[in-house]
């Protein structure tokens, strides 16, 4: 059986892990690490399951049904919208902030706004989540990946001048995981090369880079609130910015091209734009849960650091290094993977192992420029019309460059935020379960 999942799928597993938690008795747990792994038919490390997510709590119901009972539910009338904007922007340090269908449609309307446009190039992240990709084909305009860090699982600043062309618009890094990628040197290339920075920040709601929020560090930072994130409302979005312009126009835009603030002309539909909207009943469930990302938030970084300082003792187990003086959400916690320091156990194995000793997790993102989406962008009319032939042959080519990624895509193993929401002796278990599979890599792969 296939162990590649979405990030959205290996929620699912790990909401299996909690409804099965009720299955096994607690006494065996101090007994797991000198016994026979799970797969093998020893006692699983961890059978207490983890917390679930979304969480629900009765007390945000009251401010959900006034919204949908005033029958304004749509952002032209109401007020909750306006009120999560203020607040969203002021808990970032942010000068504004657009609420937006989701964190896809955020990307595009602020690359929109930054002037990409049909036939330019967004240099990005290849590792990240596929929505990085869409919003710029979506635009017409050429998602052109720099290679990944495999230290970091980030966008490897080195690899990004080498990719810029007369076409370059905008540099897209991606702070995949709530992992801050290292902003200085990305914005000095940018600087240089006059390219705008437009921050997908859509799993890192909090994440710090020196002092600084992500997605208040580029010319503009999108954000999504889809069901699995930190502050989730199902679906929904946002567009953080300190340029009153950038923000008067990604409103208009957004709002089926209407006037906002200092952006108007003289006739009611002016300009261009879609319906990119967010609802009021989205903002009012936001709104209640700052508190609860705040608090959460440090839990998650107090049990990823114990987490890594654990982990980093273990012989072929490698967690992501962060840039200096920066700090990650954990939307996911990773690590990369030496299957030679497990007596060989591949990969695929060592993760069926982990989630029989009861810690789920996944091997995160893969190649996804080899899926398909790729080939079927610049195959269609619209592309060839907008590019060369040589253009996108290069292009195409280009991918098998990317060998860091290659190295985090074949290595990366990760695990779903709410595994960081448990308790100390929980967190003790991931370690315990790679010791133990460690000490049986050879029987395991032989299984």
């Amino acid at each position: 059986m296939s162990i590649r999942n979405t990030r959205r799928e290996f929620f699912g597993i790990a909401a299996g892990a909690v409804a099965s938690s009720g299955l096994f008795g607690k006494s065996a747990i101090a007994q797991s690490a000198a016994g026979k792994p799970a797969l093998l038919g020893g006692t699983p490390v961890h059978m207490g399951g983890w917390p679930q997510w979304p969480e629900w709590r009765q007390a945000w119901e009251p401010s959900i049904l006034e919204v949908l009972r005033s029958g304004k539910w749509y952002r032209g009338s109401g007020e909750k919208v306006p009120q999560f904007e203020t607040a969203y922007a002021k808990l970032l340090g942010a000068r504004r902030c657009l609420a937006t269908a989701s964190g896809t449609t955020a990307l595009i309307v602020g690359m929109h706004v930054l002037d990409v446009d049909a036939g330019d190039e967004v240099i990005v992240s290849p590792f990240t989540f596929i929505a990085s990709y869409n919003a710029i084909l979506i635009l017409k305009a050429l998602p052109v990946l720099a290679d990944t860090d495999p230290a970091t699982l980030t966008i490897d600043p080195a690899s990004i001048e080498s990719r810029i062309t007369e076409r370059t618009r905008a540099v897209m890094p991606v702070h995949i995981y709530g992992m801050p990628c290292d902003m200085d040197p990305i914005l000095a290339v940018a600087k240089k090369r006059s390219l705008a920075v437009i921050e997908d920040a859509c799993q890192a709601w909090l994440a710090e880079y020196k002092g600084r929020m992500c997605g208040t560090i580029g010319d503009l930072g999108c954000f999504s609130f889809q069901n699995s994130k930190h502050l989730p409302s199902g679906e929904g979005g946002a567009i953080t910015g300190n340029s009153g312009d950038l923000l008067d126009r990604a409103s208009s835009y957004h709002d089926c091209g209407r006037p906002y603030g200092g952006f108007k002309g003289a006739r009611p539909n002016f300009t261009r734009g879609g319906n990119f909207r967010m609802q009021h009943f989205q903002a009012a469930m936001l709104l209640q849960q700052f508190d609860k990302l705040v608090q959460e938030t440090a839990r998650r970084r107090e049990n990823a650091d114990r987490l890594t300082a654990s982990l980093k003792e273990i012989p072929g187990i490698q967690p992501a290094r962060l840039p200096e003086n920066s700090r990650a959400v954990w939307h996911l916690y990773p690590f990369r993977y030496d299957a030679e320091q497990f007596q060989g156990l591949p990969r695929e194995k060592f993760i069926r192992a982990m989630r029989a000793e009861g810690i789920p997790c996944s091997t995160g993102y893969q190649e996804q420029y080899f899926d398909g989406l790729l080939d079927e962008a610049i195959n269609s009319r619209g592309f060839k019309r907008l590019f060369s032939a040589q253009r996108l042959k290069e292009y195409r080519d280009s991918f098998q460059a990317l060998k860091g990624n290659r190295e985090v895509c074949a290595t990366t193993v990760a695990m779903t935020q709410n595994l960081l929401l448990a308790d100390r002796v929980a967190i003790d278990h991931i370690a315990e379960a790679i010791r133990k599979i460690q000490a049986h890599g050879a029987e395991l792969a032989k299984a």
